[in-house]
């Protein structure tokens, strides 16, 4: 993979809006200033993409704006890094215009640049493995960068300063607190600190024993479920099948699967079916092990728990459940394609190589 250089103090760092278009409304104004400032606070130069402001009405109807905004920031040198604003449910509607586009496309191989998102962002961090391009599902703009409270939540802080650093080894360590998903977003919500639940789970072992090793491969269960069906949008399904946004059977072989539930917090019936899907699509009768995210609130976290027992027992599955990434907060970034261990023995997990080219 090909990886790219870490962040440092006074980088220009690209926001765009991928699919939904929430950061360009007025009710959000408050909290683009907030994210804006936060940036800064990094260190970082932040630049608003031209297309990135525009609202959900107009990006729902023009995905080609959206696409365009990926491209300017991958052909401008003096952008290092790119950040999701935020997720949605039709980012697959920007691929075509990006994988046709061999300018593009040479553009992320020539200059790879950090790209920073999770949810539906899954489908832009598929398009860059096919590509060759190491990105990380971790935090972004509206969830992250801007949250309400007086400060970045401290976990997630943490995680943007790994963006500046580059260890041989990183090990994503379980959060001693979670947090519930606000309800009120309003600018009433300012300074308001959200609700703080002590650990009590940390990293749980649902199978497996010893050690495992291989590479990350991902992302949110919600969107793996739409590109291999046609349950949300009905072309999606054949969009995922003509770009090969989903790696064949064969690439799974040895991948450490990580997934997550989204922020729809899907009933149990369907979380099963989705891990169904998974089966079907020769995903988890590959794959070396799982590591599953904890849930958003920890709705359904003992359904969910028992359903990855029961879905998997015949594979007899080693799974890793409740780690920071993902919906739920505070989160962690997990890097596609890096090597990572899975110690089930000590309920660990360690990526076994740099984020980032050494300089």
């Amino acid at each position: 993979m090909l990886k790219p250089a870490p962040l440092h103090v006074g980088d220009h760092v690209a926001v765009v809006s991928l699919s939904s278009g929430t950061l360009g409304e007025l009710t959000q104004q408050h909290q683009l200033n907030r994210g804006l400032k936060r940036m800064r606070q990094l260190g970082l130069v932040p630049v608003m993409m031209p297309n990135a402001l525009k609202g959900r009405l107009i990006l729902q109807q023009r995905p080609e704006l959206r696409a365009a905004d990926l491209k300017t920031a991958f052909l401008d040198p003096s952008i290092r890094g790119v950040v999701a604003a935020i997720g949605g449910d039709d980012t697959y509607r920007t691929v075509p215009f990006l994988m046709a586009d061999e300018q593009f496309k040479t553009a992320v191989r020539r200059s790879p640049k950090l790209f920073t998102g999770f949810s539906d962002t899954t489908i832009n961090h598929l398009m860059f493995y096919q590509l060759g391009l190491q990105t990380f599902y971790g935090p972004n703009f509206l969830s992250d960068l801007a949250e309400l409270g007086p400060t970045m939540l401290p976990y997630t802080t943490k995680t943007w300063q790994r963006y500046f650093e580059n260890p041989q080894q990183t090990s994503i360590i379980s959060s001693p607190v979670w947090y519930d998903e606000r309800t009120n977003f309003s600018e009433s919500a300012q300074g308001t600190r959200r609700m703080t639940h002590t650990e009590m789970h940390h990293y749980e072992v649902l199978r497996g024993h010893g050690t495992i090793s291989g590479t990350l491969l991902g992302g949110c269960l919600d969107s793996f479920y739409d590109l291999l069906t046609t349950t949300r949008y009905p072309d999606e399904r054949q969009v995922a099948e003509q770009f090969r946004l989903i790696p064949c059977a064969a690439e799974w072989r040895g991948k450490i699967l990580f997934i997550e539930t989204s922020d729809e917090q899907p009933q149990p019936d369907l979380f099963k079916r989705m891990l169904q899907r998974m089966r079907q699509a020769e995903i988890l009768t590959n794959v070396a092990a799982v590591i599953v995210g904890k849930p958003q609130n920890e709705h359904y976290y003992q359904e969910y728990r028992q359903i990855l027992i029961d879905e998997t027992a015949d594979l007899k599955l080693p799974i890793l459940y409740n780690i920071n990434f993902g919906h739920a907060f505070p989160r962690t970034a997990l890097p596609y394609g890096a090597q990572v261990c899975i110690d089930f023995e000590q309920a660990t997990l360690k990526i076994l190589e740099p984020w980032f080219v050494e300089a």
